[in-house]
């Protein structure tokens, strides 16, 4: 399938805003906990894309026959995200920057099952067997002890808690992709997001407590990145550009985001890089790029 230049260009860039979300994920947590978050992001992201969809007169109340799947997404969608945050908090955003990366691996093994036509060729095998590797040297290397929240749930398991979600998230873009053959970008963005919404606040209720004392300008702009960045402008655009090319050709496109993550954590965080995150970053990086070299 031809891909035009404006539509690399396009992922190129949300891939870029998406990089920085580690980053904005582990500000937000400074005041707001992982439950929280996902609340207060997608409240925000629900809102932006509402307001696009009446701007455009996009129709977003969904057919009869799109509830089941709207709702199975929207649940998957909520797991998905909450294990992101958890993750992130027990983990360096460099780590879960190359991690999180490894989404469209999943995504593409996932999609050559799930859609038809969509298959994993033999230069995608290699590239997807490339890229698990620079994810192995990353897991090997573990999270520096000095996370706060690492010690709730051991010495790098943050970072396998984010290559969960990687797999979530690699497996939810497949049935989306699947799904926008029939269904509208738009809809489905922002009933995703509506249904994880009920999901999150009774979960936040229960089980978290907001650090009144912690907020400041730091966590709310963070939050505020997810939201209307992230969840609002790089959600949309993404499934824009899925339903128009190949899904697992476009999601990979993400090969730019390890890379945005790190430089931003080093910039914005004042983490530091190891030789072994490096090669993973390179090696995730090579393997993207081979995935979508055509």
């Amino acid at each position: 399938m031809s891909i035009p230049a404006r539509a690399v260009f396009a992922a190129l860039a949300i891939h870029t805003l998406w990089g920085a979300n580690p980053v904005a994920v582990k500000l937000g947590l400074e005041a707001f906990p992982p439950l929280w978050s996902g609340f207060l992001r997608f409240a925000l992201g629900s809102l932006c894309v509402f307001a696009w969809a009446r701007l455009a007169r996009i129709p977003i109340l969904p057919e009869r026959g799109e509830w089941p799947a709207l709702l199975g997404i929207g649940a998957l969608f909520t797991v998905q995200i909450a294990l992101l945050n958890i993750g992130f908090g027990a983990t360096t955003a460099m780590n879960g920057a190359v991690l999180i990366a490894s989404n469209p691996l999943f995504g593409v093994l996932f999609a050559h099952f799930l859609i038809p036509g969509d298959r994993v060729s033999v230069a995608r095998a290699i590239g997807v067997a490339i890229a698990f590797g620079g994810v192995a040297l990353v897991l090997s290397r573990g999270a520096p002890a000095a996370i706060p929240a690492a010690g709730t749930w051991g010495a790098g398991a943050g970072d396998w808690i984010v290559l969960a979600s990687a797999c979530l998230l690699g497996l939810r873009l497949a049935l989306c992709g699947r799904l926008l053959r029939h269904m509208n970008e738009v809809r489905l963005t922002f009933w995703q997001m509506l249904v994880s919404l009920p999901l999150f606040a009774a979960g936040a209720l229960a089980w978290e407590e907001i650090r009144w004392e912690q907020i400041g300008v730091a966590p709310v702009a963070g939050i505020l990145y997810q939201g209307i960045v992230v969840a609002g402008l790089a959600f949309t655009v993404n499934f824009y550009l899925m339903r128009r090319y190949s899904p697992s050709v476009m999601i990979s496109f993400n090969f730019v985001s390890p890379v945005a993550g790190v430089l931003l954590g080093m910039a914005i965080l004042g983490e530091r890089l190891s030789a072994g995150l490096l090669g993973g970053m390179a090696l995730v990086a090579l393997g993207l790029v081979l995935i979508t070299r055509r």
